[in-house]
């Protein structure tokens, strides 16, 4: 089957979610030669104009390819654009049609995409909670909420206690800090994992602080905590703290990936299927994670397209640690979109046996909710924090 057309779609609705971020998705359609259609995803952030662009840009590699020859198709991509080791947009265009690729490859075969990934590893996906902690500011506020995280049936949940702290952080801030994860972990128990959120904005120094204070709370991992481009930071981190450290959601390629695995920067590893390259890299990146005793949890924050394909994967990988999980806390527009064909249930979800990456697409819901691609608001609160959490007490 011959790739007839690739549409990139912008997705918007009143219903925000937990986050600035939830209230866009970028979906790519792609229509094979005997009408067939596949769907992928790509990531919004403030670049949703840009990333529309660039979708247009890269689908005129594919049109008119085998859209069974997935490998040969991204390789000629990695041919054509000089910067995609440089581009976010690039990478997470090129992800987005690798995704409804696999997707298309899955419907013509009749077959859920784990079933030519190598089969399951496990029939249901530990999950954790994230974007669950919306409005919170002081602890009472993140236990309470973390309560019912618990009693929803999480296993785990993530959270990011530093409030409007960026590069550095005070007394004050280690204080406010550590009273809002110990107030989450008395609220959760012991046998509950938590996650510390730094979205990779301090200085090794400051980060450093922070792990000597939280450790004791035990902490599944420290994500992010330094800058994800300071190489030498993470590694003074490293030499500096016992925290078991999590990253990877910025990398957008093999070789990238290779060399944070290699310099030993992490111990799981957290790539984005919608941004790493697709299905076609990803993988490759959970191979080279395995070999070198890396553990994989996707980075998984956007959209109910890429949560689908990521279950898929999460699916077959003898290395996962757990998965991201943002499906309860998305606006009710992102599970309708997929027929809410991926709830979590006591923590896991259920790996979809229906054909491609395992969900119907509500067509006539896009229709409805299809807008023209505009510039996000830029506030004092970054779009990348959980909603209303950029402040002290």
């Amino acid at each position: 089957m011959k790739i007839q057309e690739i549409e990139p779609i912008v997705l918007t609705s009143k219903e925000k979610g937990g986050a600035t971020w939830a209230s866009t998705m970028i979906l790519v359609k792609m229509t094979t030669s005997n009408g067939e259609v596949g769907y992928g995803e790509a990531v919004p952030t403030l670049r949703v104009i840009s990333v529309y662009n660039e979708i247009k840009q890269v689908a005129k590699a594919f049109i008119g390819k085998e859209v069974e020859e997935i490998e040969k198709n991204y390789h000629e991509w990695y041919r054509q654009d000089f910067y995609l080791a440089r581009s976010f947009e690039s990478a997470t265009a090129v992800s987005s049609i690798d995704i409804a690729s696999w997707d298309i490859l899955g419907k013509e075969l009749g077959s859920p995409i784990y079933k030519f990934l190598g089969g399951k590893f496990r029939d249901k996906v530990l999950v954790y909670a994230n974007g669950w902690y919306s409005d919170c500011v002081t602890p009472d506020d993140f236990a309470t909420k973390a309560k019912e995280v618990v009693k929803n049936g999480y296993k785990g949940l993530k959270f990011d206690p530093f409030g409007q702290y960026y590069d550095w952080i005070d007394e004050k801030g280690l204080r406010e800090a550590e009273e809002r994860v110990k107030a989450v972990r008395e609220a959760v128990g012991d046998d509950v994992c938590i996650m510390i959120e730094h979205h990779g904005r301090f200085n090794a120094n400051s980060a450093i602080k922070i792990a000597h204070v939280l450790e004791k709370y035990n902490p599944l991992f420290m994500e992010e905590p330094v800058h994800h481009e300071d190489i030498e930071g993470y590694k003074k981190y490293r030499s500096s703290t016992k925290s078991t450290v999590a990253l990877g959601e910025r990398l957008v390629s093999l070789k990238e990936a290779m060399f944070y695995i290699d310099n030993r920067l992490a111990d799981v590893l957290q790539p984005d299927i919608t941004n790493i390259g697709g299905v076609t890299i990803a993988r490759k990146v959970v191979t080279l994670a395995e070999a070198n005793d890396v553990e994989i949890a996707f980075h998984n924050a956007f959209g109910s397209i890429q949560n689908a394909v990521s279950v898929q994967l999460s699916a077959v990988i003898p290395n996962l640690l757990i998965l991201e999980n943002f499906y309860d806390w998305f606006p009710q527009w992102k599970r309708d979109l997929v027929y809410n064909g991926t709830p979590v249930e006591d923590g896991y979800v259920k790996v979809p046996e229906k054909p491609g990456i395992g969900v119907d697409v509500n067509e006539k819901l896009i229709s409805e909710l299809k807008a023209e691609p505009i510039p996000l608001d830029v506030e004092e609160e970054p779009v990348w924090v959980v909603k209303n959490t950029w402040k002290g007490y």
